[in-house]
């Protein structure tokens, strides 16, 4: 039974996950929680373990995602490359912090992440400047249409280096944050920041994950069960994503962020 509900919360945890770009870590990891809480046939889940599963988990949920996105030409590598340059080494460094923290606090600190994350959809982002000259900017052609918009190399270096270490640290893949910032801070239209963040979620969680099975934070026995779950998951979160409108996916993903933000809470006061 206890591998069945693995595989379930991986197939829930990855379609939302690859439908907003999350990596699917949001809701796998307080899933995991609520059950180490509520039931002793979860007693294994410590918040190593359960960040270590989190991140085998979202290698898969990322790699079909991407291979979706790819189909649809909604990934911009190049951007994704950049972003990478700092959130490699910093989910090193946060795979490593990861071995320090228990469970209440734990608890206590991906709410307020959480939480944190959802008000950056408050914040009123400028209107984006038409920049025609690539030279200045970049150009994304998507479904017919160009996208124009500008990612400095420090900001995004700094950016991601904070992402790559709250990734290792609490397991969520980075998108949570990733997404928000490619959106408010670089203007980049939600589908090609949905989709481009998933490409990078790839490669940091191939890294994170590594540093956590290199640390002993792996129990394969119940992680392997999460693996088809999160292949298929994440294959329909991205296919249901390239039929629903770009501000409707901002709602959905400000909804998920402040109810799982509120529930962990919670969860790490009581």
């Amino acid at each position: 039974m206890v591998y069945i509900i693995c595989m379930l919360i991986a197939v829930i945890a990855a379609f939302i996950g690859s439908l907003i770009g999350l990596g699917g870590g949001i809701v796998l990891i307080p899933s995991l929680i609520f059950m180490h809480h509520f039931t002793d046939a979860f007693e294994w889940a410590t918040p190593q373990v359960i960040v270590g599963i989190s991140l085998v988990t979202m290698v898969f949920t990322a790699m079909s995602s991407t291979v979706s996105y790819f189909k649809k030409g909604r990934v911009d590598y190049k951007t994704g490359m950049l972003f990478l340059t700092g959130s490699i080494p910093g989910g090193i460094f946060g795979s490593w912090l990861n071995q320090y923290v228990e469970m209440e606090s734990f608890s206590l600190y991906f709410g307020i992440l959480t939480i944190a994350i959802s008000m950056l959809f408050l914040i009123k982002r400028k209107p984006g400047k038409t920049v025609k000259d690539e030279s200045k900017g970049r150009t994304f052609m998507l479904e017919g249409e160009n996208h124009y918009y500008n990612v400095s190399v420090f900001p995004a270096f700094i950016i991601s280096l904070v992402v790559g270490l709250i990734s290792g640290l609490f397991g969520i893949g980075g998108g949570s944050i990733m997404v928000p910032a490619m959106i408010i801070l670089f203007g980049i239209p939600i589908h090609i920041a949905t989709a481009t963040s998933m490409f990078m979620i790839f490669f940091i969680s191939v890294i994170s994950a590594g540093t956590h099975v290199y640390l002993g934070h792996i129990i394969w026995e119940y992680a392997i069960f999460f693996i088809p779950g999160a292949w298929i998951g994440g294959t329909l979160g991205a296919k249901v994503n390239q039929m629903i409108k770009g501000n409707k996916l901002e709602w959905l993903l400000r909804v998920v962020l402040v109810v799982i933000g509120l529930r962990l809470i919670i969860e790490g006061m009581i």
